[in-house]
């Protein structure tokens, strides 16, 4: 795994963390693929829940690195880029920005540090992916708008207060509550957590980028599988192909 991602597994409880502290977590290649290893080794581990957080206290994530920008995002987004059907505890201190925003959003719960800050600025710098428009059906639609619309920034207190997040924390708490959440989602029965979270995941509304980055990833899969380059083979050599699912 990259060492811009970093996964510790410790009683059924897995911890990853976006470490490029030195530039605020901010999103590039190498961080975006370390995210999608990590999701692929929670989905295929014995870890019932994740706590998904930022290196240091300045920013959770300063969202996409525009001096070295990643080549998409979706790839790097639980539910999007991988199926995962283990909660996500999502565990914000500082700055949320931009993609960092996409990620917490797409976490099934979130504590935040009282120095929590959220913005979406895609408007002031001229551009937008599109995949933080599922935000309008995990918070009230006018106050999604404001965000995406005015670009400008709110803070831990009125994420709370609009549903965002689940509890507000000290920054020197903000770890130890995350962890105790996530204890005590591990301490349940696994197989009908994942049922609900499967099922809420479902029943959510999908923007269209959303749909289509869950399309790209299997493509991704099959336009890099061991069957696609057998399939090549075999026509050019004139023969029935030897598929074998991988």
């Amino acid at each position: 795994m990259s060492d811009a991602v970093t996964y510790v597994s410790k009683n059924d409880i897995a911890v990853i963390t976006l470490n490029r502290p030195d530039k605020m977590n901010r999103m590039d290649n190498a961080l975006m693929d370390g995210l999608c290893e990590a999701w692929q080794r929670l989905a295929k581990s014995d870890d019932r829940v994740a706590v998904l957080t930022g290196a240091g206290t300045k920013a959770f994530c300063a969202g996409a690195d525009l001096q070295n920008p990643p080549r998409g995002l979706y790839h790097g987004v639980p539910g999007v880029g991988v199926a995962v059907d283990k909660p996500i505890i999502a565990a914000v201190a500082g700055w949320c920005v931009g993609g960092g925003m996409v990620l917490t959003t797409m976490c099934d719960l979130m504590i935040c540090a009282d120095n929590a800050i959220f913005t979406y600025p895609e408007v002031k710098v001229g551009f937008s992916g599109g995949l933080i428009s599922n935000l309008a059906t995990r918070i009230p639609h006018k106050i999604a708008m404001e965000l995406l619309l005015i670009g400008e920034q709110i803070d831990a207190k009125r994420a709370y207060e609009v549903g965002y997040a689940n509890k507000v924390v000290p920054v020197d708490q903000l770890m130890p509550e995350a962890m105790a959440w996530a204890a005590k989602i591990a301490a349940n029965a696994p197989l009908p957590t994942q049922a609900l979270k499967h099922w809420t995941s479902q029943t959510l509304p999908k923007g269209p980028t959303e749909t289509g980055g869950a399309a790209r990833y299997m493509t991704d899969i099959i336009d890099n599988s061991a069957d696609w380059i057998e399939g090549r083979t075999a026509f050019k050599e004139k023969r029935a192909p030897k598929f074998k699912g991988k």
